[in-house]
């Protein structure tokens, strides 16, 4: 994962209204914590946050520039408005060169497993701990040619060097089962229309 920079401008104003003012303005309401330091609120620049998001994941880790000085931060959550798909809110965590952080990724199922089987995923992330510059954007598990009745545990999946798992390495994140036939898919439909004819005789 590549390391970007960002320009910040301090918030002195908060609330709903102040929110919405900064939006406005092109920009996103961001709050920095971490390290034992009090919480900070800034404005990002929001076509330019959008970027890095879209090229380096929701684990993203920027270096604010502010009037001169420079933090390394971990993008930790980010809020997005469940309609209209415009970021709200971020919130960023101070991180140091070197040190640890605990992010979740995404697991990225690739491959064809083998004939007649059915893929289903249990797990769509794992938590790993990673130093911070090197947060992978996700992990690959193949299920090429992988047969029915396998099971893919939290442990079987390959990290990144340097990456430890926080995830149960027992839960399940990848299952192979042998695919329905296409009888036993048809035979399910009489069972449940059988199971409607009371409810519509009750009537």
């Amino acid at each position: 994962m590549s390391e970007v920079r960002l320009s910040v401008e301090p918030r002195t104003e908060f609330g709903k209204g102040a929110a919405r003012r900064t939006r406005r303005a092109g920009k996103i309401p961001a709050v920095l914590y971490g390290h034992g330091s009090d919480p900070r609120h800034y404005a990002l620049p929001a076509i330019e946050f959008a970027r890095v998001v879209r090229e380096n994941g929701s684990n993203a880790v920027i270096t604010l520039d502010l009037e001169g000085k420079s933090e390394l931060a971990l993008t930790k959550t980010i809020v997005v408005h469940p309609l209209k798909n415009y970021i709200e809110h971020v919130d960023l965590l101070v991180v140091i060169r070197g040190e640890k952080v605990t992010v979740d990724i995404p697991v990225v199922v690739t491959g064809t497993a083998g004939p007649g089987t059915l893929v289903t995923t249990d797990l769509d992330t794992l938590q790993i701990e990673v130093e911070a510059l090197h947060i992978p954007e996700q992990v690959e598990l193949s299920v090429e040619g992988v047969p029915a009745g396998t099971q893919i545990l939290a442990s079987q999946v390959t990290l990144p060097k340097g990456a430890t798992l926080v995830t149960d390495p027992e839960a399940l994140v990848v299952a192979v089962n042998e695919a329905p036939s296409e009888a036993a898919l048809e035979g399910e439909e009489p069972a449940a229309e059988a199971e409607e004819t009371p409810a519509e005789d009750a009537e």
